[in-house]
């Protein structure tokens, strides 16, 4: 059992400076913001922050360990899950999963959302499993490119309890 207190609070422009450190390289960055470029950025993220809603920190003990935001919202129809980070130091104790529940809390709370929506390239194994283990359903797959490369983008949806 996971001693280990989770939490957490909107997120302010003072914890990006410590949120751009959580992509630890190119491939992480293109996962969690695929419009931004290596290295992240706190003008990126910012940029980001602004223009998005529900930006949200993890605490885990207290401690910066996971941030995410909404980068899409339909009042009353559906919200999209974005810029999903964990600290390196905190991956694999339950934040992510913490996290995207407090996401859809979020959503129905503040959007009325009936659906939470969130996408994942395909090399992201890590991504692809977290989801499904919350029981997202895949509802499609997009081509994007990656340094002229062929990628896909699984689009995955949950409806909410609402």
């Amino acid at each position: 059992m996971n001693d280990q207190l989770l939490s957490h609070r909107p997120a302010d422009e003072a914890d990006l400076a410590e949120v751009v450190g959580f992509v630890r390289n190119a491939d992480e960055l293109f996962y969690a913001f695929p419009r931004a470029h290596w290295p992240l950025s706190r003008e990126q993220l910012l940029s980001a922050y602004h223009e998005r809603q529900g930006n949200t920190l993890a605490l885990l003990d207290g401690r910066a360990a996971g941030f995410a935001n909404f980068y899409q919202s339909q009042p009353g129809e559906f919200c999209a899950l974005g810029n999903l980070m964990i600290a390196p130091w905190a991956r694999g104790a339950g934040v992510a999963q913490y996290l995207i529940g407090v996401m859809e809390r979020l959503a129905e709370r503040d959007f009325q959302a009936r659906e939470l929506r969130a996408s994942c390239f395909n090399h992201n194994s890590a991504g692809l499993l977290l989801y499904a283990r919350q029981g997202y359903q895949l509802c499609g797959v997009v081509e994007r490119s990656r340094n002229d490369q062929r990628v896909a983008l699984l689009q995955f949806s949950k409806s909410l309890k609402s």
